[in-house]
């Protein structure tokens, strides 16, 4: 945990700390919530020990593996069960295409679109970004959906590398079906909201909309994610065999596919690698619009 972190093998990043900004700093012991409170005579000694654990915490924070993140939840029957007639069809007619097979294709009870990846490593971190998510539905979320869902499709397929013969991920586009742009002025003001906090870390400004239909880490693991699942419990980066697809079939044939509409209603906490009763992502919390 974090506070193992700033403590250091027999306490010896807090003493360093503590010499180099002549400072007391005053640690929970672990399983004990609380603050960490900072002592000084000087009040340049406090700040400097202060920016140095958040420093501290931020590079901890980044080595770890994703734990939760923000989510619109895009399993509606109607959806699922064309999804289901979309891996039936791409199954019929591109099964001879080289790394085609039903091992890539997501879990219909999972489709989602993300807004950003979160490290909530206490359940003080959970409820903190429950609180920010009720912030931002006071502060804009309300205004922009004008209180009701956001009736969107989800209709199109499209790729994010350079190579249609070698495939790694599927996306379906999701885009609203007045035409406007709240749905990603939403996700945008939320991912900056977040960023902000240093909850989320910044690594790009606006949100690509796009749920994943295929995936090649699902031919190992059917519970991998994408490129959040890259990584051991300690941090260390792993590199993992993948076997790409010849996408250029699927995307010359189902380059418009309707997967249906869909009202988004809510906005959720949800927890990676977990499974609620209805075989979806646990929520650890929402904010609805309506």
């Amino acid at each position: 945990m974090e506070k193992r972190h700033i403590v250091g093998k027999r306490g010896d990043t807090r003493k360093k700390l503590e010499v180099e900004t002549k400072t007391s700093i005053s640690i929970p012991k672990l399983g004990q919530e609380g603050e960490i409170v900072i002592t000084g005579q000087h009040r340049s000694g406090v700040i400097s020990a202060r920016t140095r654990i958040d420093v501290l915490l931020l590079t901890f924070r980044r080595k770890q593996p994703f734990t939760h993140f923000l989510a619109f939840f895009l399993n509606e029957v109607e959806v699922q069960e064309r999804f289901l007639k979309f891996q039936e069809e791409v199954l019929e007619r591109c099964s001879m295409d080289r790394g085609v097979d039903s091992s890539i294709f997501q879990n219909p009870k999972k489709l989602h679109l993300t807004i950003g990846m979160l490290v909530l490593l206490s359940e003080q971190e959970i409820q903190q970004t429950c609180e920010m998510l009720k912030q931002c539905k006071e502060d804009f979320i309300d205004d922009i959906s004008g209180g009701k869902p956001l009736e969107v499709e989800m209709e199109g397929i499209e790729y994010m590398n350079d190579d249609p013969g070698m495939v790694d991920v599927l996306y379906a586009k999701v885009h609203m079906k007045d035409g406007s742009n709240r749905l990603q002025e939403l996700v945008d003001r939320v991912l900056e909201r977040f960023q902000a906090s240093g909850l989320i870390v910044k690594e790009w400004n606006s949100v690509k909309l796009h749920a994943t239909v295929m995936n090649t880490l699902f031919r190992k693991d059917p519970n991998a994610e994408g490129r959040y699942n890259l990584y051991t419990a300690d941090g260390k980066y792993i590199f993992k065999e993948r076997e790409s697809f010849d996408g250029r079939n699927i995307l010359k044939l189902f380059e418009n596919y309707y997967f249906g509409t869909l009202k988004l209603n809510s906005v959720h906490i949800s927890q990676r690698f977990t499974v609620d009763s209805f075989g979806n992502y646990a929520s650890c919390g929402q904010i609805d619009f309506s």
